[in-house]
């Protein structure tokens, strides 16, 4: 009778941690997304989920029913939190930041985003880090976009400066300039 119930809980038991894997890491609702560039001896490198838009107020206020609420915690993405890599030192916005990888995370407001790199890097992104171990912020404007992103992304592009980190969702764009110390 105890080996037909042990049975019976442990079948419950790999049936809910199937249903887990399949949704988080089979068939994900926000796919992961990787970006990376590589220049000069520079190789940078951002991995996160990509949610999708689906006819939601992404950026707003709370009361609003935002997806995404102005002045709270951000994880950039769903699921597992955005986690930046580079294997040389660099200038992320004008503040320097040694080579390994590290949790980036936002606080969006209606004009600009605050960015932090976290030290806490491959964590679950639900809940908000442990701000002692944040190792820079940046403040970045915002830029409106002619057209709506369905998807988030983040990728690099390169300009005559250098290159930028671009996040972009629904209308709203940031450009964080990132470039060899």
């Amino acid at each position: 009778m105890m080996k037909k119930i042990f049975i019976g809980l442990l079948t419950i038991f790999l049936l809910i941690i199937s249903f887990f894997i399949y949704g988080i890491y089979i068939k994900p609702k926000s796919p992961k997304g990787e970006s990376s560039i590589k220049h000069n001896n520079l190789e940078l490198k951002v991995s996160y989920y990509r949610p999708y838009k689906k006819n939601r107020l992404i950026f707003g206020y709370k009361k609003d029913s935002a997806l995404v609420p102005f002045n709270e915690y951000w994880r950039l993405g769903a699921n597992f939190a955005t986690v930046l890599s580079s294997n040389k030192s660099i200038s992320f916005a004008g503040k320097n930041l040694n080579s390994g990888s590290y949790r980036m995370y936002a606080i969006p407001n209606p004009e600009s985003w605050e960015v932090f790199i976290n030290s806490e890097a491959g964590a679950f992104g639900f809940y908000p880090p442990d701000k002692k171990n944040d190792v820079l912020s940046v403040n970045i404007p915002i830029k409106e976009m002619d057209e709506s992103l369905e998807q988030f992304t983040i990728d690099f592009n390169k300009d005559s400066i250098g290159i930028n980190l671009r996040m972009r969702w629904d209308k709203t764009k940031i450009l964080i300039p990132v470039n060899l110390n």
